[in-house]
Order: C-alpha cells, then sequence, then structure tokens
C-alpha cells in the first residue's frame, strides 16, 4: 500500500490517529490502526510528534520504534484472523487463555514474528512458517 516510504506510511499513522482524536470518518484500516494505538497509551505522544516520522529509533539504546510496533499488532491480527500461516489461531486463542489478557498473548507473539521476520531477511527467503510456529507453539510451554 505504501511500498518502502516508510515516512509515508508514519505520516498515515499520525493522520489516522488525528482524525480519530476530532472525531473526523475514518476507513476500516484506519479503524484498525486506531484501535492498536488507542491500546498503547504510551505511544501517543511520538504518533502526534512531527519528527517522529524522520526519526530511528536504536535498538542498541533500548529504544522501541513505535510504528513497528503498532504494525506488528496489525499484522499479527492480520495473520490470526485470517489463520494463516496455517495453526496461529489457535496458537493465539491458547496463548490468549494463558495471559488472560489478548495484548499480552500478541506482545509474547512479536517475538516470534520479530524473528521470522529478521532470519528471512538475512537469508533473502520467505519467512519459514514452519519455524515461526514452532516458535509459538514453545510459547504455550513457557
Amino acid at each position: 500500500m505504501f511500498g518502502s516510504d516508510r515516512n509515508t506510511l508514519r505520516k498515515f499513522y499520525q493522520e489516522s490517529w488525528q482524525k480519530a482524536q476530532k472525531g473526523l470518518p475514518v476507513t476500516t484500516l484506519e479503524q484498525q490502526l486506531v484501535r492498536v494505538i488507542s491500546e498503547h497509551p504510551e505511544y501517543h505522544k511520538a504518533i502526534l510528534d512531527d519528527d517522529a516520522t524522520q526519526k530511528d529509533w536504536a535498538v542498541e539504546s533500548g529504544d522501541t520504534n513505535p510504528f513497528l510496533h503498532l504494525g506488528m499488532h496489525l499484522a499479527l491480527r492480520e495473520q490470526i484472523s485470517t489463520n494463516r500461516p496455517e495453526g496461529i489461531a489457535r496458537c493465539y486463542h491458547e496463548l490468549c487463555l494463558k495471559t488472560q489478557e489478548p495484548l499480552e498473548a500478541e506482545h509474547r507473539m512479536m517475538d516470534c514474528l520479530g524473528e521470522a521476520i529478521w532470519k528471512a531477511q538475512r537469508n533473502q527467503t520467505a519467512p519459514d512458517e514452519a519455524q515461526y510456529l514452532a516458535c509459538l507453539q514453545a510459547l504455550l510451554l513457557k
């Protein structure tokens, strides 16, 4: 939808949140994004910061990129709703039962998603769905 232009994507996050705050109509995609943002009050200031679209968050410094974090929630929710990869919906529901908190379940799942994406980028391949699911299933044993 936005290609590889992170600034355009980040601006979309900002504009969606601003529209919702003003009570303006939002699209279905914006509704999904606004819901995720609303669940993360710790990121509200960063989302509204005009300099945020240009900022790099250094993991080494302990910084969390709010746009990446929120985007991973959206990705997980899409995967869960479509059960793609097959079995992820079951893992999610079982993890929700274990944590008693859907948002916490997603936060735990993010580590597996991030690892799958990182390995795919490093190896210049598609993400390994079997390894991704194995990582998710291991969360249920912890």
